[in-house]
């Protein structure tokens, strides 16, 4: 009788627990927060899993000719730089952009300053300027600003002034917009001058381009749709000149 008695005892303990636990089940799908985190589910070291598959990093600081307003993002000089790269060097390159439309070296220099992108880029292009004209910013401020900007994309490409191309200004004057203005190309010259003089002055490569927006009002195909900045055509053409530069900087 005792050993009926025990046996019976055991079995209320097995379906009790059992009970028990499929309430807990239970309990926690309707709570999913309490759902115990599985920690083998976690990667130990997830950068090992997507390692950096880059060769090069290349930072573009701008305004609208660097993201390439009115053009699709594959057409950019920027991009089109990173791929004419990709194909001389046979590597892959990240291409990272800080520019907007509009921004003048202020703007830019804020943006740096926000942004605090890292100090390791293989390559920096420097195109700024065009707003501070435009928006008859005083030519002092583009004096003080401008060297500025460039001792920062210095410190951005690792301290090496060899990793550095500053691209020369486009004229707007030929375009539609611009309607052929003398007063704009002036002005736009008084720039240029200034940023490759310091550039030269300092061994930082400087690259013109600014001829090849010159020829937009005789040739309609430099310009994008809107009337006023540089199209696809025009992009590459900047890249022919710019490329050979980045290659060098880059070997």
């Amino acid at each position: 009788m005792k050993a009926f008695l025990n046996t019976c005892h055991l079995l209320f303990l097995v379906v009790f627990a059992s009970c028990s636990s499929n309430d807990d089940r239970v309990s926690n799908v309707n709570n999913p927060i309490q759902d115990p985190i599985v920690e083998d589910s976690i990667p130990e070291n997830p950068e090992e899993e997507n390692p950096e598959a880059y060769d090069f990093k290349y930072l573009a600081l701008g305004d609208s000719y660097t993201i390439g307003q009115n053009v699709c993002d594959t057409c950019r000089f920027p991009y089109q730089l990173k791929e004419g790269l990709e194909m001389e060097l046979d590597a892959t390159i990240e291409l990272e952009i800080i520019a907007q439309t509009g921004w003048t070296t202020t703007n830019l220099k804020n943006a740096i300053s926000t942004q605090d992108p890292s100090s390791d880029y293989d390559l920096v292009t420097l195109l700024i300027g065009v707003n501070n004209q435009y928006q008859n910013k005083p030519f002092s401020l583009y004096e003080q600003e401008f060297p500025e900007l460039l001792t920062t994309a210095i410190a951005l490409a690792k301290g090496d002034k060899n990793n550095v191309i500053v691209v020369s200004i486009p004229d707007y004057a030929f375009t539609p917009y611009g309607n052929g203005s003398s007063s704009i190309s002036s002005q736009i010259d008084a720039y240029n001058a200034f940023a490759e003089d310091h550039a030269t002055q300092n061994g930082i490569v400087f690259v013109n381009i600014t001829d090849i927006t010159r020829q937009g009002l005789a040739n309609p195909a430099l310009v994008a749709s809107d009337g006023l900045h540089p199209s696809q055509l025009a992009y590459g053409k900047f890249v022919e000149r710019i490329l050979p530069k980045a290659v060098m900087a880059l070997e």
